[in-house]
């Protein structure tokens, strides 16, 4: 079975006998109306959007809620658009791994056009434009990760590529960021025409990293003389640019060798996963988990599409952020956190295997339960200790994703301070709470100074995840080894201080001692880490 728009009509029944869901709607007509009347672009054609966000619209086109699809650009890797959508007529296998073990098999075919974002492409730009100047688009969504908002280095510094198309203006910007905001741009010059630019990445208060690069962007080109001095207050006027905070929540790891094992016998052909000349890791088809989120600011000055009618919840900014709080500061991304640290030092590949430790699934139930619930910001629209329950019983357990703690270990220190020092800050505030009651969530950062040893609970050294920080933290534990013989462990103190890191200076607060007590606990030798987890975790 080959996956292209003539493969799915030709073998139809054998999709179908092999269980495959395919697009119930009139391909050419939603073209055609997709062409003539655009509604939604969405930048950034990797895996969660194929998974999630075409797969909305599929299901909206199959009921007959939405007759027009999906644009999809991409501004960084011009080969997810030439090797992976091209070929296969834009389509995706999407492989949904639930927890009872079974795997539905969807053939996506919502995204309509596909397009490369690159300024120096006359053809290729020419449509974008056309698009962008089209009064019909609704909304140009963003999945491009958070590096992709930043104009400016760690300390304030303009970024090279930025300040070169701050610069050249307008007409043929090389930044990702430049790109999008001419767009908007030529979308000013063709008559102030509204929209919702939506970023739909994981981090944090999103649509203002998207609305202070566009500003930067506009103040810059006005003021050098290179766009009309209107379109400043065009990108800050909310009736005619909109910039929604959104929370996204879909798992959706790379392509995984036993999915496309699972889709070869059933016939599916050229499924061979390419690896691009930037590292991207691409193939026809995404697997991920079957639970999803996704929360939107109500805020659409050209209206927008019925999504409401596939699961997405829209509400008020102030909704959106508590809903973010609380996946990020209880009820998911610590206990991601602490089985990351963990499972590394426990010699674990898999999360889901991590589940089945008795002593870590009790770890991160207590962490969630016991020590963030009392504090958790409730949103109103979605239930935390529900959330807490599908995370601990369905989502983390499940075999068939394929999620590494050392996946999940990148830029911890980036992380400690918002998914630990929240909760830590909100005991602070609550006097009927007591932080000497928190004692998992110290043995968390106890385990980050254990597992920046680089050594494993066996005793065999392993490569820590990428950190910006890995270096300078690291220098702090550089003397220890894996020793009973008793350490000073003063040296710790200064990095425990550290606001940045863990959101609260430890030793100011009395948490620094504790910590200080389960790392020598945990280093004492081979195997003192599982001891030290026995011992606490009750």
């Amino acid at each position: 079975m080959k996956l292209t728009l003539e493969g799915i009509t030709a073998e139809r029944k054998a999709y179908e006998a092999a269980g495959y869901s395919l697009p119930a709607f009139d391909q050419e007509a939603v073209k055609g109306n997709t062409l003539e009347r655009p509604l939604w672009i969405h930048f950034g054609a990797g895996n969660i959007f194929r998974a999630y966000q075409a797969n909305i619209v599929q299901n909206l086109l199959n009921r007959g809620s939405m007759d027009t699809g999906l644009i999809a650009a991409e501004g960084y890797d011009y080969e997810i658009i030439e090797k992976s959508l091209r070929p296969h007529d834009n389509l995706t296998i999407l492989a949904t791994l639930k927890a009872d073990h079974t795997v539905d098999k969807t053939v996506v075919g919502s995204i309509m056009e596909s397009l490369i974002l690159d300024s120096h492409n006359p053809k290729e730009y020419s449509r974008l434009k056309e698009i962008f100047a089209n009064p019909s688009l609704q909304m140009a969504s963003f999945t491009i990760t958070e590096k992709g908002y930043a104009v400016a280095d760690p300390r304030g510094n303009t970024l090279p590529a930025i300040a070169a198309d701050f610069e050249k203006g307008p007409d043929e910007p090389d930044s990702y960021l430049g790109k999008v905001v001419s767009l908007l741009y030529h979308r000013y010059v063709k008559g102030k025409l509204p929209i919702a630019m939506v970023s739909m990445d994981n981090c944090s208060h999103n649509g203002d990293k998207l609305f202070s690069a566009a500003t930067a962007f506009a103040q810059a080109w006005c003021k050098n003389g290179l766009a009309d001095e209107g379109f400043l207050d065009y990108v800050k006027n909310p009736a005619k640019v909109s910039f929604p905070w959104t929370m996204i929540d879909k798992i959706t790891p790379r392509p995984d060798a036993r999915v496309e094992k699972l889709l070869s016998a059933d016939g599916m052909e050229g499924l061979d996963a390419v690896v691009t000349s930037k590292n991207t890791y691409i193939a026809p088809f995404v697997n991920a988990e079957e639970c999803e989120y996704l929360v939107i600011q109500d805020a659409f000055p050209n209206g927008r599409p019925p999504l409401e009618e596939g699961g997405v919840i829209f509400t008020q900014r102030e909704t959106v952020d508590k809903v973010e709080k609380m996946k990020v500061c209880t009820c998911l991304n610590p206990l991601h956190t602490a089985l990351a640290i963990y499972g590394c030092l426990l010699g674990y590949t898999l999360v889901s295997e991590e589940m089945k430790d008795p002593v870590l699934k009790k770890l991160v139930e207590i962490i969630g339960y016991r020590e963030g619930l009392p504090v958790v910001v409730d949103p109103g629209i979605l239930d935390p200790k529900e959330f807490i329950d599908q995370v601990v019983n369905v989502r983390i357990p499940n075999p068939f994703m394929p999620d590494a703690p050392q996946r999940i270990a990148t830029d911890t220190s980036q992380k400690l301070a918002i998914r630990f020092g929240e909760t830590i800050k909100a005991y602070q505030r609550d006097p009927s709470l007591d932080i000497a009651d928190l004692k998992l969530i110290p043995l968390v950062f106890a385990g980050w100074l254990r597992y920046l040893m680089a050594v494993d609970d066996s005793g065999k050294p392993f490569t820590p995840s990428p950190d910006p920080l890995l270096e300078a933290a690291g220098a702090y534990v550089a003397d220890y080894s894996l020793s009973d013989t008793p350490k000073n462990l003063d040296k710790l103190d200064k990095l425990l201080s550290n606001e940045t890191v863990f959101g609260v200076d430890l030793t100011a607060i009395g948490m620094a001692g504790l910590v200080k007590n389960y790392f020598a606990e945990m280093s004492q030798g081979p195997g003192a880490v599982r001891t030290t987890l026995e011992k606490y975790v009750k």
